[in-house]
């Protein structure tokens, strides 16, 4: 199947890179210096997991004349959803599927509501990466894709996605539930996302701080409560699964929330805790702990305060 990855940054440069390597047909879109360093020497991965390694790939900067794509990884920020999806019209044909792997709960129906109903498909992805350099990613950690149709049914274009993975080493699964999975990922990385954020410390710290730990796990709380009011089908047995999620990463993990912070880049603030925040007006749910995160991080929203 014809695959075009849009937004070649820690997810979709690690993913789209294995998919390459594979023998897949994938067209990266990317910008700046990242596509110059791409279209000189491919991508490279640096990888705690698979070693170091590098693969020739097709990239582009623009997606203009470009036949179309059966299938559309959309890998790029929350804040940047509308933007993009506008942009990828020329390659979205009647059956493209557009796989957002995307933070939050709320992307598939922005794309739904540009590109019109039936191209949104919900992905979730369990990895630690980001661009190291122009060109290079830094693997971390897993590396695993949930995904699935958002009305449930299985699809031949999903059918066909689960086989390139599998073909490309990635370990995957389609799933009938895919409002639930993203349900459960949010709840399991905001609240670390806000942490590691707020503290400027990695998961060791919420692990080993009784304070640290609380300030994680009452976010949880909240966040589970929005989730049952959505009717995401989650139950209290989330509150383990979060735990669980929080035990099994290194202890010197960081959350991409925080490594944007460091960098002086624009947050993702209202893919995280800003909508948990609105979710919780609409709802008439009290979100106390999500909102003084979200307080304490509003400054940096658009990047480091002049």
């Amino acid at each position: 199947m014809r695959v075009i990855v849009v937004g070649a940054g820690g997810t979709g440069g690690y993913f789209g890179a294995k998919l390459a390597k594979s023998g897949a047909d994938v067209t990266f879109l990317a910008r700046g210096e990242h596509l110059r360093a791409i279209e000189d020497k491919g991508i490279r991965i640096r990888s705690a997991v698979e070693g170091e390694w590098s693969v020739k790939v097709r990239v582009v900067d623009s997606l203009a004349g470009h036949p179309p794509a059966d299938l559309v990884l959309f890998c790029v920020k929350g804040f940047d959803t509308e933007t993009v999806a506008e942009s990828i019209r020329p390659i979205v044909a009647p059956s493209t599927g557009v796989l957002s792997i995307q933070n939050g709960v709320e992307s598939e129906e922005k794309i739904s509501a540009i590109l019109g109903p039936g191209h949104a498909m919900g992905g979730v992805v369990y990895v630690f990466s980001n661009i190291e350099s122009p060109g290079v990613i830094a693997h971390h950690q897993l590396g695993r894709i949930v995904f699935g149709e958002m009305n449930g049914g299985e699809s031949p274009r999903a059918v066909a996605f689960a086989r390139a993975c599998k073909l490309a080493g990635i370990p995957c699964e389609v799933t009938g539930e895919i409002r639930k999975v993203l349900w459960e990922k949010y709840i399991c990385i905001t609240p670390i996302a806000g942490t590691t954020s707020l503290t400027r410390l990695p998961v060791k710290y919420i692990r080993e701080l009784a304070e640290t730990h609380e300030l994680w796990r009452l976010q949880v709380e909240e966040l589970l409560a929005l989730a049952i009011a959505a009717g995401s089908g989650l139950d209290a047995t989330m509150r383990e699964r979060a735990r669980a999620f929080l035990e099994s990463l290194a202890p010197t993990n960081y959350s991409s929330l925080y490594q944007d912070l460091a960098a002086g880049k624009r947050l993702e603030l209202e893919t995280f805790h800003g909508h948990a925040v609105t979710l919780g007006k609409r709802y008439g749910i009290a979100t106390p702990t999500l909102f003084a995160i979200y307080a304490a991080l509003k400054p940096y929203a658009l990047g480091k305060p002049r």
